[in-house]
């Protein structure tokens, strides 16, 4: 019997000053055209006040973000999930296929520095003291910024050992 290993770990996205200035705005906009349409009767404003409310829904939900990270046999599967209410699968790495798991600033990324790769962010976006994100050269052309629990980087580290730093 084989035994499997499973980490879950949750990450909050932290939310950009740009981005929570449109949040308030596009639900400032409903509300007055809105108010606007009712009070008036002008039924362009309530169309726009409309449209704004679910340009708001929508400005909200992505912007309200975490991260599940679920360490299952040999693979990391990457879930966001939009204002609590709403999961959406994003992709799936193997761990075969990863070539180095270090903290963001090891030395041990220093070789990994000169690629032309395409770099996508699963982490908070919060460079912490001490900072707590993780490098993952994927295939040979993508990195993946993570902020992985030390349980899965200990669960990682187990499966393969000579791939994964701590330092």
């Amino acid at each position: 019997m084989m035994s499997e290993t499973y980490v879950e770990c949750l990450v909050k996205k932290k939310t950009s000053s740009g981005m929570m200035f449109l949040r308030m705005l596009t639900i400032a906009m409903a509300v007055a055209f809105l108010l606007a349409g009712l009070f008036l009767f002008i039924l362009p404003a309530l169309l726009v006040g409309l449209a704004m409310a679910v340009a708001a829904y929508f400005v909200y939900m992505n912007t309200d973000l975490e991260y599940e990270y679920l360490y299952l046999d040999k693979e990391i599967t990457i879930d966001k999930v939009m204002a609590k209410t709403k999961r959406k699968g994003v992709t799936k790495y193997e761990i075969e296929s990863m070539e180095i798991l270090a903290p963001v600033k090891s030395w041990h990324l220093d070789e990994y520095k000169n690629r032309t790769v395409k770099t996508v962010d699963y982490s908070s976006g919060v460079e912490g003291q001490p900072d707590k994100r993780y490098a993952m050269y994927y295939d040979g052309g993508i990195k993946v910024i993570l902020e992985p629990s030390a349980d899965m980087v200990k669960a990682i580290k187990n499966i393969a050992p000579r791939k994964v730093f701590t330092d």
